[in-house]
């Protein structure tokens, strides 16, 4: 690392440590706010919304900031410094505009954030990492990677994953995902295939139990690297397949009887069948303590009545995982629910109507989206469709506890949504630079103008950024932590997306707007990335403020 980069090294160093102090005193205050008897109350926490919002984001564009910085060495490249350097500026200035709403709501005094911002080493960092001339060094860097940003090491294990799987998306998945796109297609047997013999579908499933797992821990990070690879290709119709069927087996793991288990678990890491997860209902979107969708009980089992919608995959998969109101009682909320797997027929179909021989009905009507096709959403309506004992997950022990079992796969959910976006990101990236480098505008490649460095510059930075926070966290899921960091990376991530893919169309002029152009995709299928697997701004308000603010009033109490 060069005498400059070091310098700017311990500027972001001590501009990182004096925000995370401001972010601390800011928490610290808006939590205070929100306390009842010593408690996080829920009306004080809705009249802070606007604020808590801002904490939320503040707090996932610090983190990733820092943990990017504590990634440098003396042996780092001084193109990966740079990017982590230039990410590091443009979050601090987003960080301290955010921490400036939250003082003042809270009614903090301003002087500390205005005294880092009037700071001469501010002043030094910005212009030495995010002015023009380290732009346009940057995007030239970007440009000669090939898109080859953020972590780069891995160990054996992951490395061989990460080429095969690059390699396939390449080879298998691009070349047919245009076609999935423009025609609204199902997901093809010609991909599917050879994705379980590659063990795509198992690798949440434990080897006992026929998968690809480790039999003790998890390797989160094997996850995200092979989502990430098969994104790259296209998230419809490959990236998003592995969520499903890891959702459901940490489901099975963590509540399953073990003749569930045994029976389900190696059926689903051989991905036959196909699963899918029906949680969301026309009138609750995330809220699920909400759901109505109602199990009755009738002898040998249950008679299911109600709706589900945006449930992905539901008419290709040969099982659902139905989140159902099995106690009539309302008032018990998310405790009143458990969870049902039913077993249907497979359909390529964009709608489908399964009668069973005793009596019961299960209709399905794909929804027209604008992008993340191939996998497709459906409505659902249920109609006394009868689900045995065996398949409620748990047995009798699991009624009641459907809200619990279904967390207990939402963490890897997120992280692998992070990984997706990721994989969208590089594949925009990636584009950009090809695209860039051949087309010519006023006699030059566009590649050659400072403006076009500087955006891909500020693409590469986001997407190593998001990379590094995203790798980091699967190893705190693997030691049984980072559950409010999985949804912060999800939170990051997943707009990043939106940025990224954004202006690799623009880079692309009208071509990027025709659906012959790849980045038109990337962009539609990025624009869902924030609303699944829990909605930004629900992840925002309802589990990364609220455990930002649950830590702040931990410090408060005890001093710690």
């Amino acid at each position: 690392m060069t005498e400059a980069l070091q310098a700017q090294l311990d500027a972001a160093r001590w501009l990182l440590a004096d925000l995370r102090a401001a972010f601390d005193a800011g928490a610290g205050a808006l939590a205070r706010l929100c306390v009842v008897d010593g408690r996080l109350d829920g009306g004080k926490l809705d009249a802070q919304q606007v604020t808590s919002f801002e904490l939320a984001w503040a707090g996932a564009e610090l983190l990733a900031a820092q943990t990017c910085v504590a990634t440098l060495t003396p042996q780092t490249q001084p193109a990966q410094a740079a990017l982590v350097l230039l990410f590091t500026v443009d979050a601090a200035s987003a960080v301290l505009a955010r921490l400036e709403t939250i003082y003042l709501e809270a009614q903090l005094p301003l002087a500390p954030l205005r005294a880092t911002a009037a700071d001469e080493r501010w002043d030094a960092l910005r212009r030495a990492a995010g002015g023009a001339v380290a732009l346009e060094a940057a995007g030239r860097a970007v440009a000669a990677s090939d898109g080859e940003v953020g972590p780069t090491e891995l160990d054996e294990q992951h490395a061989l994953a990460q080429d095969s799987f690059r390699r396939f998306s390449e080879e298998v998945v691009a070349p047919q995902a245009e076609a999935i796109h423009r025609h609204d297609l199902t997901v093809p047997e010609s991909m599917l295939q050879p994705m379980r013999e590659m063990g795509v579908f198992g690798l949440a499933i434990p080897e006992k139990y026929g998968g690809s797992g480790p039999d003790e821990g998890e390797d989160t990070l094997l996850m995200v690297v092979v989502t990430e690879a098969l994104s790259e290709g296209s998230l419809a119709a490959a990236g998003s397949l592995i969520t499903r069927p890891e959702i459901l087996s940490r489901a099975l793991l963590a509540g399953g009887t073990e003749e569930q288990k045994a029976h389900w678990l190696p059926q689903l890491a051989a991905g036959e069948p196909l699963c899918a997860i029906a949680i969301t209902e026309p009138d609750h979107g995330s809220d699920v303590a909400g759901l109505t969708l109602r199990g009755t009980r009738v002898p040998g089992g249950w008679r299911l009545n109600g709706a589900k919608t945006w449930c992905t995959f539901a008419g290709k998969a040969g099982v659902l995982m139905v989140v159902t109101r099995t106690n009539p009682d309302r008032s018990l909320g998310h405790k009143g629910l458990s969870l049902l797997l039913v077993e249907k027929p497979s359909y390529d179909t964009h709608d489908f109507s399964f009668r069973q021989e005793q009596g019961g009905r299960l209709t399905g009507r794909a929804i027209p989206t604008i992008g993340y096709r191939g996998m497709h959403s459906f409505d659902l309506s249920f109609q006394d469709l009868f689900v045995p004992d065996a398949n409620v997950v748990g047995g009798e022990a699991g009624l009641g506890k459907g809200f619990y079992l279904t967390m207990a796969g939402m963490v890897g959910g997120r992280m692998q949504t992070s990984a997706r976006a990721c994989g969208v990101m590089r594949a925009a990236l990636r584009a950009s630079i090809r695209y860039t480098g051949d087309r010519k505008v006023f006699g030059a490649p566009l590649l050659e103008y400072q403006l076009t460095l500087a955006k891909l510059a500020r693409m590469g930075a986001r997407l190593a950024a998001c990379r590094h926070l995203a790798y980091a966290v699967a190893g705190m899921v693997d030691r049984g932590e980072g559950r409010m960091e999985a949804s912060l990376v999800k939170l990051l991530a997943c707009r990043s997306a939106e940025m990224v893919t954004r202006e690799a169309v623009q880079l692309h002029g009208g071509m990027g707007y025709a659906e012959e152009s790849a980045v038109s995709r990337y962009f539609v299928d990025a624009r869902v990335l924030s609303i699944f697997e829990g909605a930004e701004e629900t992840l925002a308000l309802k589990v990364v403020a609220r455990s930002l603010l649950e830590r702040a009033l931990g410090v408060a109490t005890t001093g710690a």
